[in-house]
């Protein structure tokens, strides 16, 4: 008797097979693939990432885009010696530079480039800096996906109506909205409390955490009439929203930002400075 020699179906091959009928709109479409995963044709991964692909053709850039504000950027003015310590602290690949003003952006700075400073005497920023892409606030995050992967290009500046800049995004923004946020050791599970001591005097607090929880564990004595949440009174205090590494000192206490996204605080590190005995901190 001949073996069956055929290859077994592929994942796509088995979808497309539970799909017998076209889906006439989105939520047909959304509403079959929850079917395909409850009859284990695909797993909980695979849906997310096809629903996120599926809300990155719906998104525009003005949505996801680090503001003005917030762009970490280098002036073409300064000295290399005044903005390499930046380059290093915010360890970003790639950096616009501007004239002075941040609407005018005259290009790109790769951070590897700037070995070339080091190794040759002579060099001129200037000349290292790539082309500067703009795009619109209105443009689909599909397009400009498939724009990044087209011209190589991992960084885009974003203009307004009036052609001034109104922030950046990067491809690495972009994937995110597919895959979601990418984990890592300063991530808490949702059910771990959300003050962590680590140890002696030194805590990892979720951004979310309540300020009159915060009190009663640490000691402290913050107003919470103006913030509910820690992470509402950390950013108060930086003026801007902090990104990983950043720190501040105030009231008695060291916080670190140990996560942080271009839209939120996630987790701080609190240090007490006080120089009251620790040991009569409450253990959490």
């Amino acid at each position: 008797m001949e073996s069956d020699s055929s290859p077994k179906p592929s994942l796509l091959e088995r979808i497309s097979h539970w799909l017998m009928r076209e889906p006439e709109d989105r939520e047909q479409l959304i509403e079959l693939l929850h079917g395909a995963y409850e009859n284990s044709l695909m797993d909980a991964d695979a849906l997310a990432m096809i629903e996120g692909v599926l809300q990155v053709s719906e998104m525009r850039v003005g949505e996801i885009m680090i503001p003005r504000a917030q762009m970490d950027v280098v002036d073409i003015n300064d000295a290399p010696e005044a903005f390499i310590p930046h380059v290093i602290e915010t360890a970003h690949s790639r950096f616009p530079v501007i004239d002075k003003d941040r609407d005018d952006v005259i290009g790109i700075l790769l951070a590897k480039d700037l070995l070339r400073h080091y190794a040759e005497s002579d060099s001129d920023i200037r000349g290292m800096l790539r082309p500067a892409v703009f795009i619109p606030e209105s443009k689909r995050l599909n397009v400009l996906l498939k724009e990044f992967r087209s011209n190589r290009n991992h960084i885009a500046i974003v203009v307004d109506e009036y052609g001034g800049v109104a922030g950046l995004v990067t491809i690495e923004d972009v994937l995110e909205q597919i895959v979601g946020d990418i984990e890592d050791e300063y991530d808490f599970d949702e059910t771990e409390d959300n003050i962590i001591r680590e140890n002696e005097g030194v805590f990892r607090v979720k951004a979310g955490t309540e300020i009159d929880d915060f009190n009663q564990t640490l000691g402290a004595h913050f107003s919470d009439e103006e913030f509910d949440t820690v992470g509402g009174l950390v950013v108060s205090r930086f003026g801007h929203l902090p990104k990983r590494g950043e720190s501040v000192k105030f009231d008695g206490f060291l916080f670190s930002i140990l996560r942080a996204d271009s839209r939120r605080l996630h987790a701080v590190r609190v240090t007490r400075l006080q120089d009251e005995d620790d040991a009569q901190l409450p253990l959490v």
